[in-house]
């Protein structure tokens, strides 16, 4: 058989933005979408789909404002937009029933969507994707509803007159991506850092986020809203952390308590990138969860 060498990129349409996604073939496979996290795009997945490539079909997003997407207009970022992309894309290409790999804020878009439609999915594997922990959420609850949306106001204003940061070389901003995530080998940073900036017009080179996507929506964490969703889910969830991350423990925080369903495991050694900083015990949990 002919090695496949890389995934194919695709465009596709949801609420007038072009949204991009690569497509790792093997269509006859059954379906398997994965979602990155926040400030990062798909080709974050590479690893993980070369892996699980020959079992799966599989197909990764940037999602909106990210990677090769198109950034919004005139609006923010809000969770609920992010989920209407993955409906569109999962809608359009008729992948339900599917299962979903998904990390940070894309596992917490995986979560709400299987929420909204626990038929369509048939596991769940989440990275870090529950959101702000009680303890966190607890400090915000002195912040009034005046002050979030006046607080959301002057970083939105600040951020207006921000501009993309400009590196000299793909060089600098390897070096950003290695002090970001120190867990990261030179070799999955570089790849990172290739596939995460385009190069500007002057021959500089900046990273393909929107800055709009570090601004949290005025409305706040919905925890009511949140937990009910997860609670609807009814497929096997498989809720994985690093023990280095700032992320809590959701059997310890409790969360783990609104979910029918779910397993949890804290991956020692891995920060909050838990499918880059150790790759071979993500990938043998994961496909532990995933047999049949």
């Amino acid at each position: 058989m002919e090695e496949r060498i890389g995934p194919a990129s695709h465009i596709y349409f949801s609420q007038r933005l072009r949204l991009h996604y690569v497509d790792w073939g093997n269509e006859n496979a059954s379906p398997m979408l994965m979602i990155h996290g926040g400030r990062d795009h798909c080709r974050n997945w590479d690893w993980t789909a070369q892996a699980l490539r020959n079992d799966y079909h599989i197909i990764a997003p940037d999602l909106r404002g990210h990677g090769d997407s198109d950034w919004m207009l005139g609006s923010t970022y809000q969770m609920n937009d992010y989920v209407y992309d993955i409906a569109q894309l999962i809608h359009q290409k008729d992948l339900a029933p599917l299962t979903i790999v998904a990390h940070s804020m894309g596992g917490a878009v995986a979560l709400r969507y299987t929420g909204l439609y626990p038929e369509n999915v048939k596991k769940l594997v989440v990275i870090e994707g529950l959101g702000p922990s009680p303890k966190m959420l607890e400090k915000g609850k002195d912040v009034t509803t005046d002050q979030r949306i006046r607080n959301w106001i002057d970083e939105t204003r600040k951020l207006s007159g921000r501009q993309p940061r400009r590196y000299a070389s793909i060089e600098e901003a390897y070096k950003r991506m290695q002090d970001e995530n120190p867990h990261l080998s030179p070799e999955r940073a570089r790849h990172l850092t290739i596939h995460g900036v385009h190069q500007n017009e002057d021959g500089t080179y900046s990273w393909k986020f929107d800055n709009y996507v570090r601004v949290f929506p005025p409305t706040g964490f919905d925890e009511e809203t949140t937990t009910y969703l997860w609670s609807r889910i009814t497929c096997p969830t498989l809720l994985i952390r690093g023990t280095e991350s700032w992320a809590s423990d959701p059997v310890k925080d409790g969360r783990a308590k609104h979910f029918q369903n779910a397993e949890v495991v804290n991956i020692e050694g891995a920060g909050h990138w838990v499918q880059h900083d150790k790759l071979d015990e993500f990938l043998s949990v994961t496909r532990d969860f995933l047999k049949d």
